[in-house]
């Protein structure tokens, strides 16, 4: 599954981060997916799942958050989404199109819990 090695990848910058900040566990991760990021967020849900066992994110959750493909026609300017797979421009018809957005995955946000957390 190749979802599992990018979810081994995103352990990496959890655990930097929380060293960073002196966290002693990750409570959440909030992970923005392009539609043409070549993840299926279900299955990374489920990566993220059996790979933080005996970890300091053994208790979060992570939740994806889905990126639409964003595209700007380069003979009309005209931007739209693209739902249905057809790159082609909605306004002219041209299929001369730039992605905007869409093809990447983004860490959001970490939430993390620190020693001073847990006196609050």
């Amino acid at each position: 599954m190749h979802e599992m090695s990018l979810v081994a990848g995103l352990f990496e910058i959890l655990e930097e981060k929380a060293r960073e900040h002196g966290a002693r566990r990750v409570t959440a991760v909030r992970l923005r997916v392009g539609r043409l990021a070549g993840a299926v967020p279900e299955l990374l849900v489920t990566a993220f799942d059996m790979y933080k066992k005996g970890t300091l994110a053994e208790e979060a959750a992570l939740i994806t958050v889905p990126v639409p493909v964003l595209v700007r026609c380069r003979a009309c300017d005209e931007k739209f989404e693209v739902d249905d797979y057809v790159f082609q421009c909605v306004a002219c018809g041209a299929p001369d199109l730039e992605i905007l957005s869409g093809t990447d995955m983004l860490v959001e946000s970490i939430e993390l819990e620190t020693d001073e957390d847990a006196s609050l």
